[in-house]
C-alpha cells in the first residue's frame, strides 16, 4: 500500500468513493501530451445528484508537473461534501485565450463518515427493506413509517404493495451485496461450482 498523503505517490485517475473529511490526491497523466500544463489548466466541477447550489470546484495543484496534472483535496474541503452521488466534469482551459473544453465526465459517491454522530452507512435500498420489514412486523417507528410513506407518495399502503416494494428493494440490496462481495474477491453463492467428468 502506498502512503495516501504522499503526492509523489498519487494514484492515477479519480476516486470513485470518498468519505467526507478525508484527504484526497490523484493525478491525470493521460492529458499532458495534448494539453501541456504550461499552456493549459485543469479543473474538476462537480454537483450532487438532484442539483442544487452546491458546486464543487477542484483546480489542479501546484505540484502539477510536465508529466501529469495533480489534484489534491484537503480534509477541510472534503468535509463539506454531502453524502450522495456526485457527477463531475473535467475542464481544460487554454491559458492564452481563456477558452474551455470538457474533456472527461464521471461520478463519485460520497459515503457516510462513520466518525460523525448519527451517520447511517446503509444504502437507501437497505433502509427501505428494513423499514418495510418493520412495518410488516408491526414494529416500525415514525422515521421508518415516514421513509416508506415518502417513497410511495399519495398511494395507499396495502400489504400487497408493501410486499412488492420489499421485493423491488431486496433485489437492489442483493445487487449491492454482490458488487461489494466481488470487490472483496468473495462470492455470495453458498455453492461451489464444480464439474465431474
Amino acid at each position: 500500500m502506498t502512503n495516501l498523503f504522499d503526492t509523489t505517490q498519487a494514484r492515477e485517475g479519480e476516486p470513485t468513493q470518498v468519505v467526507p473529511g478525508d484527504f484526497l490526491v490523484w493525478k491525470r497523466s493521460d492529458l499532458v501530451t495534448d494539453y501541456p500544463p504550461g499552456e493549459y489548466t485543469a479543473e474538476y466541477v462537480a454537483r450532487i445528484t438532484g442539483g442544487g447550489d452546491d458546486e464543487i470546484k477542484l483546480a489542479q495543484n501546484a505540484g502539477t508537473t510536465s508529466s501529469y496534472y495533480l489534484f489534491v483535496v484537503d480534509s477541510a474541503t472534503s468535509s463539506n461534501f454531502s453524502v450522495g452521488l456526485y457527477h463531475w466534469q473535467l475542464e481544460i482551459t487554454k491559458v492564452a485565450t481563456g477558452d474551455r473544453v470538457v474533456v472527461d465526465i464521471g461520478d463519485f459517491r460520497a459515503l457516510a463518515d462513520l466518525d460523525s454522530n448519527q451517520a447511517d452507512p446503509r444504502s437507501h435500498a437497505r433502509k427501505m427493506v428494513d423499514a418495510i420489514e418493520a412495518m410488516l412486523e408491526g414494529r416500525a417507528d415514525t422515521e421508518e413509517l415516514d421513509a416508506v410513506q415518502s417513497t410511495i407518495g399519495d398511494r395507499s399502503l396495502t400489504r400487497g404493495g408493501l410486499l412488492d416494494m420489499h421485493r423491488y428493494y431486496s433485489r437492489i440490496v442483493a445487487s449491492e451485496d454482490a458488487r461489494i462481495a466481488h470487490q472483496q474477491g468473495k462470492s455470495l453463492s453458498g455453492f461451489v461450482r464444480s464439474s465431474f467428468r
